[in-house]
């Protein structure tokens, strides 16, 4: 709703909630930035029917105690909390009980055309599955419309091993699979990204520009000086008024050894990952300690920046591969409790 479909006198509160943003006094960066994880999930005895049966090409409910047949199968009774142990096949073909056009999809959607989302109950099935129906209109949509599932003919075990579903009573038989299947019996892998513009702030852009050049750039507040730099002091609020150039070396404040192995490490533990305070600056960041035996690594101990070879550099603190000790005296930990 805009505020021109409001009342008068809301839309006038409105215009002054919304406050004057001054355009930044110089440019700042913008990029995308993606995040993604593939979502791993153990399916149980129960979801690993539910799963079996897609591979197969087929839909597999579960009955509850009150007769009741779900889709997919619930793990446990809603009514009286015993594990299911009751499956039935449903379907194949099942009934639009509500839907919504989607007129133009978005990347990671099922289809790249236009298609209904729908609740379709299978025969035999007394809930229904959200999937998608596909059409050429949304004309061709209605509640009690009469569907079937298009299957993929390489399967996962996944939701989407069904392509779509599409009008009629007459369904193919889903094809033999010809896709590999899980890659681990009884789990399921479910990528999960999200991409958006990312644009910084003043303050951020000063850091990544700095870090492109090889420069550690923070900023300074009433309170002291933070690096990376923040647009204002998260203590009191006080913005930030000027950058400040740090040097590359500092103390560690506190570490941890990393012993346990997890997906996607890059460096056989033990190693240490300590919070770093620049020379200068008034509160740590953190980064990895090597170049040292991680039991010989202490609070206080000075260390130095080592950089990559400048022609891998880029706007991101991996330009800085890790610290290193400097071989000079530790500090007395006075001179860094308050940055703890």
């Amino acid at each position: 709703m805009s505020n021109s479909q409001t009342s008068t006198g809301f839309a006038a509160v409105l215009d002054a909630a919304v406050a004057d943003v001054p355009e930044p006094a110089s440019p700042v960066l913008t990029a995308p930035l993606s995040n993604t994880f593939d979502y791993t999930r153990s399916l149980g005895p129960v979801l690993s029917r539910f799963a079996d049966g897609l591979l197969a090409g087929t839909v597999v409910g579960g009955r509850t105690s009150d007769g009741r047949v779900f889709v997919p199968p619930p793990e446990f009774d809603p009514a009286g909390g015993a594990p299911i142990t009751d499956f039935v096949e449903v379907g194949p073909v099942g009934t639009v009980s509500t839907w919504s056009w989607q007129p133009e999809p978005l990347p990671g959607q099922p289809l790249s055309e236009p298609f209904a989302w729908a609740l379709i109950t299978f025969d035999g099935a007394d809930t229904a599955l959200l999937h998608v129906v596909k059409a050429a209109s949304a004309g061709e949509l209605s509640t009690g419309l009469r569907v079937h599932p298009v299957w993929k003919a390489e399967r996962t075990g996944r939701i989407d091993d069904i392509a779509h579903f599409a009008a009629g009573e007459n369904p193919e038989p889903a094809q033999e699979n010809s896709g590999a299947g899980q890659q681990t019996p009884g789990m399921i892998v479910t990528p999960i990204g999200l991409t958006i513009d990312h644009s910084a702030t003043v303050e951020e852009t000063w850091y990544l520009e700095g870090i492109k050049e090889g420069k550690l750039i923070g900023g300074r507040t009433s309170d002291g000086v933070y690096f990376p730099p923040r647009v204002s002091s998260p203590a009191n609020g006080d913005p930030t008024t000027e950058k400040v150039e740090l040097p590359d070396t500092g103390i560690i404040t506190t570490f941890c050894i990393v012993n346990v192995p997890f997906l996607g490490q890059q460096i056989k533990p033990p190693y240490v990952a300590a919070y770093v305070l620049l020379d200068g600056s008034d509160i740590g960041f953190l980064h990895l300690i090597l170049d040292v035996e991680a039991d010989e690594v202490r609070m206080g101990m000075r260390v130095q920046a080592v950089w990559r070879d400048e022609s891998e550099w880029d706007h991101t603190l991996r330009n800085i591969s890790h610290f290193r000790p400097t071989g000079e005296p530790d500090a007395e930990y006075e001179s860094y409790k308050k940055h703890l």
